[in-house]
């Protein structure tokens, strides 16, 4: 009898599950249970999609059609009820049931409102002027407030709050961003790294106010705790968000912050039920970005198709790499800089707006945060995800030097070739094709053809190297220095 394999969501964890699980074989039967009732999107464009650089049309993953072409049974708008282990069954809010085998919680992570009075009306209903900002639906119902606006707030300075601040100011919205930490970006860069930023947005027209929380919507605006008001027509939250768990909780699972898993990413209560993504927690941490969900997945599907082998791969965390998609702000964290123990390279100029700072130990990268000039990020994030032994002048790359010392010679072999994409010569010709027989890249998102060695094209520096990718929707040529992530996401081969 083949293994029934149920995965609860249908986000971009459990659509990088599919497609790894289909590129691996496996032989069980597949029901993808989604509660939304469209399919899996990019939910990384949304701020695109606002900005208005990115269609609708280019959020989309995979549609029902590739699952019915590869024999997955999805059912969207399929709300989980309960997760019932006794019997190992998944019902939902209709009582329709589903047996399973092996079960996998991708479950994704909620927003949180934070405590402001008239956020909820008396109807339980948030405001009129009030919009979140985790899902399609909140993306379009933002979108059309829009036009009716002229002054924004928004509530939270991390990385999609400046996203999305970014996107209302260009969409020629007068935009305010509310802080409660003493700088922007707290959990990401230091006080300086979030002073710049901070110089960055008010150049851009954004005034940023760090220090202080909204406490109060009245018909007047959002009242600050400091006795200011903000005068607005609308108030976008982005300020936290905390692991879905709500299904594992109720089924007896192990739960901390999110779904406690092991190295084999099964819940440490029920080893039948996996968890990837933002509701699963592991080595205590769990993590709120696209990579390391990404990687789960991979490594799971391997977990899954595996069988009775005795070679079963095993999950040991992720070296992650969070990048700020916003309209003239650019800034990408390697690791956790603020924590990370090491020795410190750090460089500011509040002038020209950069913040350059790496965390270096026994001559490895382990940590780096840089806002403003990212001109080598290909390079620094090669070094941080290989885990390359730096020579004694190396920590310079920094400062945008050119590489010298021990590694000298690795980096001019494999010198970048698509800064955007963290691509490198050796990398490039060997990724396989999507929907070939080998399977995708497992840093590579959608890519269908990569070109190689061509003379760059009329705008482009003379006499480099380009990439040309053609990815489903998305024909583009990235230029060396340019950060287009949100279109195809960084990848590297780990050779």
């Amino acid at each position: 009898m083949r293994e029934r394999l149920v995965v609860i969501g249908n986000g971009m964890a459990a659509t990088r599950l599919c497609e790894e699980l289909v590129s691996h074989g496996y032989a069980g039967s597949i029901t993808v249970l989604g509660d939304e009732p469209g399919p899996a999107y990019n939910r990384i464009l949304l701020s695109a999609v606002l900005e208005g650089t990115h269609s609708l049309d280019a959020l989309t993953l995979r549609d029902p059609e590739w699952h019915a072409r590869h024999g997955i049974d999805l059912r969207l708008g399929a709300r989980v009820l309960e997760l019932d282990l006794g019997r190992g069954e998944v019902m939902l809010v209709d009582g329709t049931r589903f047996g399973f085998d092996k079960v996998v919680l991708a479950t994704g992570a909620i927003p949180t409102l934070p405590p402001i009075r008239g956020l909820v009306g008396m109807d339980g209903q948030l405001h009129p002027k009030v919009h979140a900002f985790r899902s399609l639906a909140d993306c379009l119902r933002l979108m059309g407030s829009v036009p009716a606006a002229q002054r924004a707030v928004v509530v939270g300075g991390g990385l999609l709050g400046l996203q999305v601040a970014r996107a209302l100011s260009v969409r020629g919205i007068h935009t305010e961003v509310v802080e409660g930490a003493e700088h922007l970006l707290s959990r990401q860069v230091d006080a300086r790294g979030g002073s710049v930023l901070r110089r960055s947005l008010r150049k851009l027209g954004t005034e940023v106010y760090t220090g202080t929380r909204a406490v109060r919507l009245t018909d007047e605006g959002v009242q600050l705790d400091n006795g200011h008001v903000l005068d607005t027509d609308l108030v976008v939250l982005t300020a936290g968000g905390r692991p879905s768990t709500a299904l594992a909780r109720a089924a007896g699972l192990r739960v901390r912050r999110g779904i406690v898993v092991d190295e084999h990413l099964a819940s440490v209560t029920d080893p039948r039920v996996h968890a990837i993504g933002d509701c699963a927690e592991f080595n205590e941490r769990s993590t709120g970005f696209v990579a390391p969900a990404w990687e789960q997945a991979e490594v799971l599907a391997g977990i899954l198709s595996a069988g009775s082998t005795l070679e079963v791969p095993t999950y040991a965390g992720t070296r992650t790499v969070a990048r700020l998609r916003a309209t003239g702000l650019d800034v990408a964290v390697l690791g956790d800089p603020e924590k990370a123990e090491g020795e410190v390279v750090e460089v500011t100029n509040p002038v020209v707006g950069s913040h350059r700072k790496l965390v270096v130990h026994g001559g490895v990268i382990t940590a780096g945060a840089l806002v403003g000039d990212l001109s080598r990020i290909g390079l620094i994030t090669q070094f941080y995800d290989r885990g390359t032994v730096l020579g004694e002048q190396e920590p310079g790359v920094a400062h945008g030097g050119a590489a010298r010392g021990r590694t000298g010679d690795a980096a001019r072999r494999r010198r970048e070739v698509c800064a955007c994409a963290g691509c490198d010569r050796g990398c490039a010709p060997r990724l396989p094709l999507r929907g070939g027989s080998q399977g995708a890249h497992p840093r590579h998102h959608r890519l269908r053809r990569v070109h190689v060695g061509r003379r760059a094209p009329r705008g482009h520096r003379r006499g480099r190297r380009h990439v040309t990718a053609v990815s489903e929707g998305f024909p583009r040529c990235y230029k060396r220095g340019t950060q287009r992530e949100h279109e195809i996401p960084r990848f590297a081969h780990r050779g």
